[in-house]
């Protein structure tokens, strides 16, 4: 029989994450203010009577994007890195009272500064096996004791099933071997209830675990975010299907409470929201968002839901379909927070009867930060070295500087270049993308598979869309505004238009010619942009309004791509795509 528990919320404010494109909108990480506030502890406890409990303590990290490396900050204070983090995790556990799960809730992977790309994302990997106990292990399915468990991200499918098998069960890349020959894969299992093949419907991971602490039994169920497709290439999910979570979640509750009696439920999904209200960290805003209607239908077991995706903080607790009150919580991403969960379960009923939650930032320069991990240390700087003669292996041959440098019409070198690898990797009729997006020229001589980095240091998709060409033309003039006299200088491929600068901003396009001809405003073009262009970036909302987005490869591969296609040496210049009048 379920037990409802006590309803200590209101109903959830169901709302869109804003998917704009097929992306999703997310807000950035919090000042040093709100992470203070985060770090507050959200504590709930059952009003019935209850006898023994037992201890358990989840520490849960989400989005780490292979972040080994140092480098980000909050306010202008260092934050994170695998050295760090780890210090944290370890420094948490030896606090806790009872037994510690370690898991994360996917992209732990993909999307990955270049150091950690390069090599595939396995250091990635083997630092979260560096968290584990003696009984995670490789070349076999790791113990029943194994304190790590994960999930796939939509970033874990970056390059495919075949790619992301290999990463969990071992296997050396082709371009490898790497830091580890063989690479032996995850020491910990990857858990997911809603990803199937499509022929079969049966589950590519393990839909769920069951640990047992002192002889109590807690249930670990995992899944993906419904809406993976969304950020994928079609053919990255081929053979593959994703169920809606909460029903792919419910149907592990109840067949673990029918056949075994658990009682006590966490699940780990790569799905998120945010807390829209203020103050928004102390678990008393709403949730809003994706993860919001999943958990509105989950069933009254499920104590704990930990997400990830949107790389934003909350902790709320929550009423779940079945009137029961389900506690969320997000991390901060790419290795900057951790939320440190504590759980008490009831020794006679199972069931968890009080818990307490907070989200924790892993600043560098106070407290376990100041003593980074030794292990992880070390495997940081074979990613690094390595990563670096990786990094310097020439891919081509500039003959001249091909710079960001822009003439009195605003065109550059180097943006109508990289303009052209977005066309020609997403086979669209046009490419647009903002000058400021571009941080570094490439300079005569080899350009190296580092330079790809260098010029979009941003982990972004390319996404194509479908515009009208009165669209076109709007997101042309949206250039100038709300901006300065400068505009925003897109880069464009596949087109050409003059502007008059004597014009009001609104109206200074005069003419857009493709392939000669002017543009028509009833037809439909397909243009290639980055994600952060389709999602409305820049104030250009036209963006917005396109139809049919199909997502495509990363900006450095696509520009790494495209100039090994090139003639040896490249000679890249203005070419007068972009004419200005007055």
């Amino acid at each position: 029989m379920q037990r409802t528990k006590q309803r200590t919320c209101h109903r959830l404010l169901l709302a869109g994450l804003g998917v704009l494109a097929g992306l999703t909108v997310v807000a950035p990480a919090g000042a040093t203010e709100v992470r203070t506030l985060a770090e507050q502890p959200l504590v709930w406890r059952t009003r019935a009577a209850h006898g023994p409990t037992v201890p358990v303590q989840l520490l849960a990290i989400n989005d780490f994007h292979g972040q080994l490396s140092s480098g980000e900050q909050v306010s202008g204070r260092p934050v994170g890195s695998g050295p760090v983090l780890a210090a944290y995790l370890r420094k948490a556990q030896e606090t806790a009272p009872g037994r510690t799960f370690l898991v994360h809730a996917g992209d732990h992977v993909g999307a990955s500064p270049p150091q950690s790309t390069l090599l595939q994302d396995e250091p990635a990997i083997q630092f979260f096996n560096l968290m584990g106990n003696e009984h995670c292990r490789t070349g076999g399915a790791p113990g029943p004791d194994c304190n790590l468990l994960g999930v796939p991200g939509n970033h874990e499918l970056d390059e495919g099933v075949e790619e992301l098998l290999r990463l969990v069960h071992g296997g050396n890349h082709p371009h490898g071997p790497f830091l580890q020959n063989p690479y032996r894969g995850a020491a910990f299992p990857y858990l997911s209830a809603n990803l199937v093949h499509a022929a079969t419907d049966e589950p590519l991971f393990p839909p769920a675990v069951v640990r047992q602490v002192d002889g109590i039994k807690i249930a670990f169920i995992g899944a993906i975010l419904r809406q993976a497709g969304q950020f994928l290439p079609p053919e990255r999910l081929a053979g593959l299907r994703v169920l809606d979570e909460a029903e792919a979640i419910n149907r592990q509750v109840r067949r673990l409470r029918d056949e075994q009696g658990v009682r006590a439920f966490v699940v780990i999904m790569h799905q998120g929201g945010w807390q829209h209200a203020e103050p928004p960290a102390d678990g008393t805003a709403p949730l809003v968002g994706d993860i919001a209607g999943v958990v509105d239908r989950l069933d009254p077991d499920v104590d704990v839901v930990l997400g990830g995706h949107t790389h934003t903080m909350h902790k709320v607790l929550v009423d779940n379909g079945g009137g029961g009150t389900t506690l969320v919580a997000q991390a901060w991403p790419r290795g900057t927070g951790f939320a440190d969960i504590d759980l008490e379960i009831d020794r006679k009923s199972g069931e968890v009867v009080a818990l307490g939650a907070r989200i924790v930032t892993t600043w560098a320069d106070r407290g376990p930060g100041l003593l980074p991990d030794v292990r992880v240390a070390a495997l940081t700087r074979q990613m690094e070295h390595l990563g670096a003669a990786i990094a310097g292996e020439a891919i081509a041959r500039a003959s001249r500087p091909i710079t960001r440098e822009v003439n009195q019409a605003g065109e550059s070198a180097l943006g109508s270049l990289v303009a052209d690898s977005y066309r020609q990797a997403m086979a669209a009729d046009f490419a647009f993308l903002h000058l400021d997006g571009l941080r570094a020229d490439l300079l005569p001589g080899d350009l190296t598979r580092g330079d790809q980095f260098a010029v979009q240091p941003h982990n972004l998709n390319l996404i194509r869309l479908e515009l009208t060409g009165a669209q076109v033309r709007d997101l042309l003039e949206q250039q100038w505004q709300g901006a300065d006299d400068e505009g925003r200088r897109l880069q464009v491929s596949g087109l050409s238009y003059t502007w008059d600068a004597s014009r009001p901003a609104g109206q200074r396009i005069v003419a857009v010619r493709a392939q000669g001809q002017m543009l028509r405003p009833e037809a439909r073009y397909t243009v290639a942009v980055n994600e952060h262009l389709a999602g409305g970036g820049e104030q250009l909302s036209v963006l917005t309004r396109g139809v049919n987005p199909v997502v495509g490869p990363f900006v450095a591969e696509a520009l790494a791509g495209y100039l090994a296609s090139c003639p040896q040496p490249i000679e890249a210049g203005i070419q007068g795509r972009i004419s200005r009048l007055n």
